[in-house]
């Protein structure tokens, strides 16, 4: 039984096609895209436009109970602050709000998603299996001293997920959060093929590499943690923190806010992938990175929603509909790349998502209320297969 889909537009994963019908099987399989002409009869005609499911690559499902909860531009620091204090309430709530987010997730049109885990309390949701996740298992730990201790955890919720979810990482928080003993751990294990780290989220922890001084400081205050022992590097936060990877494993680089050219020419001695969370900037610090100097620099670039902790929703829709009222020069075609095959390929999941390709189940999505291939507060995306 063959289901064929045509569009007011198709978006194939990298570019729009015309006059042509999306072919499938009942499961979603694609079959062909082919000619108007030659597709015969039984052709479902929507208006709007066809593309892949989107991919979120950057989001942390474990944090949705806190929606609302942290006031908006307070700042990363203080952003920081308010989750390590406040991420521990009811279990059942944590529980409840980590399904009703993936359910938000799955309405959006969303199928796959690059999921940060400091526990493994999203794991029983996951195992309905109604998205398709990689599991980056997150590690901190500043001091050198808890690098062992800390590492041994990570290792142990990796292997939670790992016996059930193969799809899975040990990653760094944050350059500011990880020892190099800590890195080194990260680096060397065996079971990581794909980086994550969130990096330069803000002009602090610049500031704190290249003199050692600046807000980050107050953080290490406010959380008693004695860090006498750091040394600046004298340079940007990823010019000290990359050259830690030395197996040259693909890295997805996330935030990105306060980049510059210089760090980007550098990230390209590794496989590196530059993720784009807009609307988590601007709760966060009212700030968004130069995504049109990033765009001269590299088309590396894929979209993550962040936590409902630091967004009023899950939807990668809604991040590309900031991107494009920010940055007028993107195109929406460039736009549903990243937020498609590049996410696919960014996550290691392009054998069967990101595009309208024979043999592969990318999902599909009906974006609605588009004018002139621009979207507006009015568009609209959701799942039909």
């Amino acid at each position: 039984m063959y289901r064929k889909f045509t569009a007011s537009h198709i978006f194939n994963g990298y570019q729009f096609v015309q006059q042509q019908v999306l072919i499938t099987d009942a499961a979603g399989t694609v079959v062909d895209i082919a000619d108007e002409e030659n597709a015969g009869d039984g052709i479902e005609k929507l208006n709007g436009i066809l593309c892949p499911g989107f991919i979120n690559a950057h989001c942390h499902l474990e944090l949705s109970h806190l929606k609302g909860y942290i006031p908006k531009h307070t700042g990363l620091v203080d952003f920081v602050l308010s989750i390590i204090l406040n991420r521990q309430v009811n279990e059942d709530l944590i529980l409840l709000a980590i399904e009703k987010a993936e359910q938000e997730m799955l309405q959006n049109g969303i199928v796959a998603v690059g999921d940060i885990c400091n526990n493994s309390l999203t794991l029983s949701q996951k195992l309905k299996h109604k998205l398709i996740y990689h599991n980056f298992i997150e590690v901190s730990g500043f001091t050198p001293a808890v690098a062992t201790e800390r590492f041994k955890k990570a290792v142990d919720i990796y292997k939670s997920f790992n016996a059930q979810m193969p799809a899975c990482s040990i990653v760094a928080h944050a350059p500011y959060s990880v020892s190099p003993a800590l890195f080194k751990m990260i680096d060397d294990f065996s079971g990581n093929n794909l980086l994550s780290i969130h990096n330069q989220e803000s002009e602090a922890e610049n500031e704190f590499f290249k003199t050692g001084q600046g807000d980050i400081l107050r953080l290490y205050q406010q959380l008693g943690i004695e860090i006498s022992f750091f040394k600046p590097s004298q340079k940007s936060s990823l010019q000290t923190w990359l050259p830690n990877f030395t197996k040259h494993k693909p890295v997805i680089i996330v935030h990105n806010i306060c980049i510059n050219e210089e760090d980007i020419e550098f990230a390209k001695q590794q496989p590196t992938w530059f993720c784009l969370c807009p609307n988590a900037n601007l709760y966060i610090s009212n700030m968004l990175p130069d995504v049109t100097m990033l765009m001269k620099h590299t088309g590396n670039i894929v979209i993550g929603t962040d936590s409902l902790a630091s967004n009023e929703q899950l939807s990668i829709l809604e991040e590309i509909k900031t991107l494009q009222q920010n940055f007028t020069d993107l195109d929406l075609s460039t736009l549903l790349q990243w937020a498609t095959s590049n996410a696919a390929k960014a996550l290691q999941m392009d054998s069967l998502l990101g595009s309208f390709e024979k043999g592969k189940q990318p999902g599909i999505v009906l974006i609605e209320g588009v004018e002139s291939l621009t979207v507006s507060n009015n568009t609209t995306s959701k799942r039909i297969l």
